[in-house]
């Protein structure tokens, strides 16, 4: 691993992983600043931490709370899923992550004032939600909902 960060980071990771439980999602992305914009620009999230290497993102609405970690791609080069931080095909394909509570015609508006990929505009949907999918520049498919 090659460490792009120049300071020590805000809490060291043997602390800061004695304080995860129950599902944690690691994102493996090109760009942690710019993942991280995505987060907070998008999605409405907040920055935890972040540095080049690595951030924490936090989402708290109604009817969400969720914290997820972002791992740069150089950060895995010795990690099982090294050949995907490397470009193969594969990144984001199958997975979706909804993010419940977040205004989806908002989102859409700002996704698309950023310049990410729309794949479906926000709508209703017969299972009770308005939803809208986006990707983010690593090709993670997005989806801010809220009950109809």
């Amino acid at each position: 691993m090659v460490k792009k960060r120049t300071s020590d980071p805000w809490m060291p990771a043997p602390k800061y992983s004695k304080t995860l439980s129950g599902l944690s999602v690691n994102l493996l992305v090109k760009d942690v600043p710019a993942a991280v914009r995505f987060a907070q620009s998008v999605l409405g999230a907040t920055s935890i931490y972040d540095d080049p290497d690595f951030a924490v993102v936090r989402i708290a609405t109604d009817t969400c709370s969720a914290e997820w970690m972002l791992h740069a791609d150089h950060t895995y080069n010795d990690h099982p899923l090294s050949g995907i931080a490397r470009g193969a095909t594969g990144r984001g394909a199958g997975a979706e992550f909804r993010v419940h509570g977040v205004d989806p015609d908002d989102a859409e508006a700002r996704a698309r004032d950023a310049g990410y990929t729309i794949l479906d505009g926000a709508a209703d949907k017969p299972h009770g939600l308005r939803e809208v999918y986006i990707l983010d520049k690593d090709g993670y498919c997005w989806v801010p909902d809220r009950p109809l």
